[in-house]
């Protein structure tokens, strides 16, 4: 399953630069699939929605870090554990119950993520 930061956010932005594929942003900051991958095109959401990759994305919050489920792949072909918890001061990365994906469909967001 994805990460998510809980609202114990210090805006440290630890976590920002350990992510392997952008899906971390600052609250308040727009995003986009292109960030920091090499994904270009159009690009299938997890809800099913078709978007350009270049586009623009509503942030997910506004006074704290997020993590963008379409991004997060948990580290998976990265690391042994998600980077953005284990450098997170306070603990406020963890596991989004409302994203649930399996190892192999982690492993196969990053392929798409890193062409």
């Amino acid at each position: 399953m994805a990460i998510k930061i809980t609202d114990e956010c210090i805006n440290c932005g630890a976590c920002e630069p350990e992510c392997p594929n952008n899906a971390i942003y600052e609250g308040g900051v727009e995003w986009a699939f292109a960030d920091g991958t090499t994904v270009r095109g159009s690009v299938v959401l997890m809800d099913g929605e078709i978007v350009d990759s270049e586009k623009k994305m509503s942030p997910l919050t506004v006074d704290v870090y997020y993590i963008t489920p379409n991004k997060c792949t948990e580290c998976q072909g990265f690391h042994e554990e998600p980077q953005c918890a284990a450098v997170c001061p306070v603990d406020c990365c963890v596991p989004d119950e409302m994203y649930r994906e399996t190892v192999d469909e982690l492993l196969a967001k990053k392929e798409k993520l890193h062409i």
